[in-house]
């Protein structure tokens, strides 16, 4: 069987570990800290090998130094995988081993790495995980946490939607304006309901089925997943997992923009140019998803619900900046945003140099 490739290595650390109450294959892998101790969530998913979740873990990771670095908040990039084999079962009390080995492995981190609930993990798990060590975000609200994040990255999700739309339409006013929404989860179900409330018309898909009970709720069309990058619009809103743009999917894409919430969703770095020549806008995934990463930071530090909306709104401005800079400089907005984050990388190495 045929594994994905290992990303480049330009990471401070990567541990990989068999836990030891579980057996389940974990990773750690922290890309940067050059602006500070990084943050990023712990995917617990299943993968045809191990080396995979390896591999997911890096490649996520170097997407948090930048969604971090043009987020604003202080912090630098990683990220954790617990693997799942293809026949791995993980009934309630392995699940509970598994968090908590996790939890031994980023405590071998120092603080370097804090990590917090994503794909497959709930604010419930990282109570787990807590019992193991301090380094990590978004325990429930009851419990003296941030809560779940994906209201917030729901909101810069949306607010990138207003100014994706203005450049392509002149004028970032969603209603009326087509949207395919491929995946319903925490935070593409919120953000579905935010789009339909403000008048939008929306085709919308889910891998359950059982979420076109939801989709009828708020006046959405349900399509079948297999139609989501088929399905003509103004905008498609990847909002499940990645790599959903291949080359293929792109040639055929009817849309004119692509913006959403999804974690890497071009199959292959080239697909921002492949989308460039079709007249396709496209929104970097790193700098519209960095809402849930702002919201456990900010609460961390006991701002406001206020001082943390007027930041998530400034997703907008970040994105808008991204777009000036592709523009002035003919690159893709890809190109541009991961420009501006390495910039700001680089200037926290040297002023960290500096200091020594």
């Amino acid at each position: 069987m045929t594994t994905a490739p290992l990303p480049e290595f330009t990471h401070e650390r990567v541990s990989t570990a068999v836990g030891e109450r579980s057996g389940l294959t974990m990773t750690v892998a922290l890309h940067s800290s050059a602006i500070g101790p990084a943050l990023g969530g712990c995917r617990l998913w299943r993968y045809p090998s191990w080396i995979d979740g390896v591999a997911d873990a890096m490649r996520l990771a170097s997407a948090m130094t930048m969604k971090n670095a043009l987020a604003g908040i202080g912090a630098g990039g990683g990220k954790s995988v617990i693997a799942l084999g293809p026949d791995d079962v993980l009934d309630g009390d392995r699940r509970r081993d598994a968090l908590l080995d996790l939890g031994d492995l980023v405590q071998t981190f120092d603080g370097l790495y804090r990590t917090a609930e994503d794909v497959g993990t709930t604010e419930h798990d990282m109570l787990v995980v807590s019992e193991r060590t301090e380094h990590v975000l978004g325990l429930p609200a009851a419990n003296g946490g941030a809560g779940e994040p994906a209201e917030g990255t729901a909101l810069g999700v949306y607010v990138s939607i207003e100014r994706v739309v203005e450049q392509v339409f002149e004028s970032g006013i969603v209603s009326g304006r087509s949207f395919v929404i491929s995946g319903l989860g925490q935070v593409g179900s919120r953000l579905a309901t935010r789009l339909a409330a403000a008048g939008a018309r929306l085709s919308v898909t889910d891998i359950d089925a059982t979420k076109q009970a939801f989709a009828s709720s708020i006046g959405a069309r349900w399509i079948a997943p297999d139609e989501a990058l088929t399905t003509p619009a103004d905008v498609f809103v990847p909002a499940g997992l990645g790599g959903v743009l291949t080359p293929a999917a792109i040639a055929a894409l009817p849309v004119k923009a692509v913006v959403g919430p999804a974690n890497n969703p071009l199959a292959y770095a080239s697909g921002a140019e492949h989308l460039a020549s079709r007249g396709i806008l496209y929104a970097p995934d790193f700098v519209v998803n960095a809402g849930g990463v702002i919201h456990l930071a900010m609460v961390g530090e006991g701002a406001s619900e206020r001082e943390i909306e007027g930041r998530l709104r400034g997703i907008g401005d970040t994105l808008s900046e991204v777009f000036h800079a592709a523009r002035s400089q003919g690159v893709t907005p890809l190109a541009a945003a991961q420009a501006l984050a390495v910039e700001r990388v680089e200037q926290a190495r040297e002023r960290r140099g500096a200091l020594v």
